[in-house]
């Protein structure tokens, strides 16, 4: 699907945003704008890392929203195309929101480059929604993690490193798109305007601060796991410290009765007739003080 808007009337500006494009669709746009076969091979087969890539009579684009959607771009001197996925309103960035922002704007400013800084910053703004989704994530787990309830470790294992693999997947998404930035503020495209440059500089200072903001995050991830399985490794000792106790405990039972369980005749209080008391008594100090040692020694 093609939405098509033009803005200025003396110097046109064509915005096309293509959704789900078909192979038909976009061989007709890359006729009709002379875009370059590898750039159309990379906007049908998603998965790109964030670039530029400049062609003749057009750059190239590739962006990522917050949801990890690939958004590509196509800018020529006085159109831009965006293509993306469809997907659902919670998986897909929209286009509606950085429209209506450009649409705001005065007539002197309806230009190429503002419309791309418009997009960029609109996908770049929503990197901190991302960042701080994750943060409210990562706080609820490490408060299940320090406290006293029992939980499922291997549910927590799996949670911990599920955040894990959204923050490597997110970094590879934020952190190139340093590189595209900083290339559209050397001027290597050529047709954007010096008031496009200086408003390219607040996204540039945006990724800066949400690639820093997703390094402290992993960082913190890194933290929870060590803590979980410090906890982990924390409660095996404990149970540990329990049996080692109980079998000391009982191990002087266990003698009491294997040394009167022989089957000896000529044996001391064989034929005593509190024998089986005196063995008994034995057995019962002998477990109360073991258990009183290590009660005090904390181990129980």
């Amino acid at each position: 699907m093609i939405t098509e808007a033009t803005y200025n009337d003396t110097d046109p500006l064509r915005w096309l945003d293509v959704v789900d494009p078909t192979e038909e669709e976009l061989a007709r746009l890359q006729e009709e704008f002379g875009l370059h076969p590898l750039a159309i091979e990379d906007a049908t087969k998603h998965g790109q890392r964030p670039k530029l890539e400049r062609y003749p009579n057009h750059a190239f684009i590739v962006a990522h929203s917050r949801e990890l959607a690939e958004v590509d771009l196509f800018v020529g001197k006085n159109w831009l195309i965006s293509v993306r996925e469809r997907g659902s309103e919670q998986q897909c960035w929209s286009a509606d929101s950085a429209r209506s922002r450009f649409e705001r704007t005065k007539p002197d400013c309806a230009t190429v480059g503002f419309l791309l800084y418009t997009i960029l910053d609109d996908l770049v703004d929503g990197y901190f929604d991302a960042t701080d989704a994750v943060e409210d994530r990562l706080e609820l787990l490490e408060d299940h993690i320090f406290t006293e309830d029992h939980h499922d470790e291997h549910d927590m294992q799996q949670r911990l490193f599920s955040i894990r693999r959204e923050l490597v997947l997110f970094r590879r998404a934020v952190v190139p798109m340093r590189e595209v930035v900083g290339s559209l503020l050397r001027g290597e495209v050529e047709w954007l305007d010096e008031r496009t440059t200086v408003h390219l500089q607040d996204v540039y200072d945006h990724v800066l601060r949400a690639a820093d903001v997703i390094d402290s995050q992993r960082e913190l991830m890194g933290n929870a796991v060590d803590a979980h399985l410090a906890i982990i490794s924390n409660r095996m000792n404990q149970v540990m410290k329990r049996m080692t106790s109980w079998g000391a405990i009982l191990l002087g039972s266990t003698l009491i009765a294997g040394i009167y369980g022989m089957n000896f005749v000529h044996m001391p209080e064989l034929r005593w007739k509190y024998g089986y008391a005196w063995a008994l008594g034995l057995m019962v100090i002998l477990t109360a003080g073991g258990y009183s040692y290590f009660k005090r020694r904390d181990w129980l």
